[in-house]
């Protein structure tokens, strides 16, 4: 036994055995980075800030906050070897650390059970898209949205949702969360390269490709910068106790310096070839880059039913985004099921099944709240489902990141050991951890919750 383990801290020795693969942990972790954020947020917002300057400041922000913290994360999960909260507790026997974890499986379990909404509305226009549903009767997408929105086929396709991931999840880490990476990301990859040359060879697709490869500086400014900060956590999961849960299951031998560097790069990869499947399609049929979050579901249907076998197209991109969706989600409904599993003692099955079931529950009203029957109901003038959004992505992930960051900063004491790393590395890691990490992300914070303006 590690001696990390102390009579301070018995759980170690008790912590659940289930570990992943080298290759299973980083198509995992993939998995969970790579969700709806890149291909559904990542576009319009890059579109609404400037285009390639605004790609390159989010890498910056990736690098300097987003990876740091990734590897606090991991190495925090690894450590401990328990759920969010119990491995900060065990690397310090401080019961207060306990309690702030908790705060990022409260996050995980609140962002799941709007998050399946959406997932689901992937689901939903993955088959009417095949079917060729989606193109008949008109091209007002916007409307045949709010149709479909305001009825209860939304809460339908969520409880499949919850269904497909409470079952994977059920089938343990190696035998579930492992294998059902390993065979959708492959396929995610295959589908987006396809899509990336169905989009550049569209009439038009140049200049699609300039705006997002030809940096304009200009139109950056300070809200620019504050929004890639957010989307570069946002992006890799970050302050949900995701990747620290992840970090729980990763064999002793594998690098997490590596293990980070492999998923910062696969994240950009992704929010790249994004860029380059969305700007080309998006300018080719005269669409607006900073349509909203709209331009998946309301906008890109309008130019899938222009071209030739668009409905193979909207189709496969419909399935880009569902596997996305899904294997996040996964990700995200784990949190809550591993620390049901270390702190009430179920089983993964039981834990899984009814965590699913109450996360099922607590979403309903955020599926009926998009132009539902719950719609008109906005209290502060927020929907039910933007105000899980806003607590969630701009209060408790903040929070979340905050708090690894000073865990492994000052709390901490052996963060470099485990994390393997030492001499220039270990200084530089633990400056931005310490020091720029925690400043930009309570910025970001205090800008998001409008106590400051720029």
């Amino acid at each position: 036994m590690s001696n990390r383990t102390s009579k301070k801290n018995p759980d170690l020795s008790r912590s659940n055995p289930e570990r992943f693969t080298s290759a299973g942990f980083i198509l995992a972790a993939i998995g969970s980075s790579v969700g709806l954020g890149n291909m559904w947020k990542f576009p319009y917002i890059t579109g609404k800030h400037g285009g390639a300057a605004f790609f390159l400041l989010f890498m910056i922000c990736l690098i300097l906050v987003g990876l740091p913290i990734l590897l606090a994360e991991m190495t925090i999960g690894r450590g401990g070897r328990g759920d969010a909260a119990t491995s900060l507790y065990n690397l310090t026997g401080k019961k207060h650390w306990r309690l702030i974890g908790l705060l990022s499986v409260l996050c995980a379990f609140l962002i799941m059970s709007y998050y399946a909404v959406v997932a689901g509305w992937t689901l939903h226009y993955t088959i009417e898209s095949i079917t060729g549903a989606l193109f008949r009767g008109g091209d007002d997408y916007r409307g045949k949205f709010e149709s479909f929105a305001s009825g209860y086929w939304p809460v339908f396709w969520q409880a499949v949702v919850m269904l497909l991931c409470g079952w994977v999840i059920a089938k343990g880490v190696s035998g579930g969360i492992e294998k059902f990476n390993k065979i959708l990301i492959p396929g995610f990859l295959a589908i987006l390269l396809v899509l990336m040359v169905r989009s550049l060879t569209l009439p038009g697709a140049g200049q699609g490709v300039e705006f997002f490869l030809k940096p304009d500086f200009g139109k950056l400014d300070a809200e620019s910068a504050l929004i890639a900060l957010g989307h570069a956590f946002f992006s890799l999961s970050l302050g949900m106790g995701c990747m620290l849960t992840y970090g729980s299951y990763v064999e002793q031998k594998q690098s997490l310096g590596s293990a980070t560097l492999a998923i910062g790069l696969g994240d950009m990869l992704y929010a790249f070839i994004a860029g380059l499947v969305i700007f080309p399609t998006v300018f080719s049929f005269g669409l607006e880059p900073g349509e909203g979050v709209g331009l998946a579901f309301m906008a890109l249907p309008a130019a899938f039913s222009q071209m030739p076998f668009g409905f193979l197209f909207g189709g496969l991109f419909f399935v880009l985004l569902a596997i996305a969706a899904l294997t996040s989600a996964v990700s995200i409904l784990e949190v809550p099921v591993a620390y049901a599993m270390h702190n009430w003692k179920w089983s993964r099955k039981k834990a899984a099944a009814v965590i699913s079931s109450v996360c099922f529950l607590v979403g309903v009203p955020s599926a009926l709240s998009v132009g539902g029957v719950l719609g008109a109901f906005q209290p502060g003038g927020k929907t039910v489902f933007d105000w899980f959004d806003f607590v969630t992505s701009y209060v408790l992930m903040p929070i979340g990141g905050l708090a690894v960051t000073l865990f492994t900063g000052y709390a901490w004491k052996r963060a470099g050991e485990e994390a393997g790393l030492s001499g220039f590395w270990y200084k530089i890691w633990m400056f931005l951890i310490k020091i720029v990490a925690p400043i930009l992300i309570l910025l970001v914070f205090l800008y998001s919750v409008g106590i400051i303006s720029v």
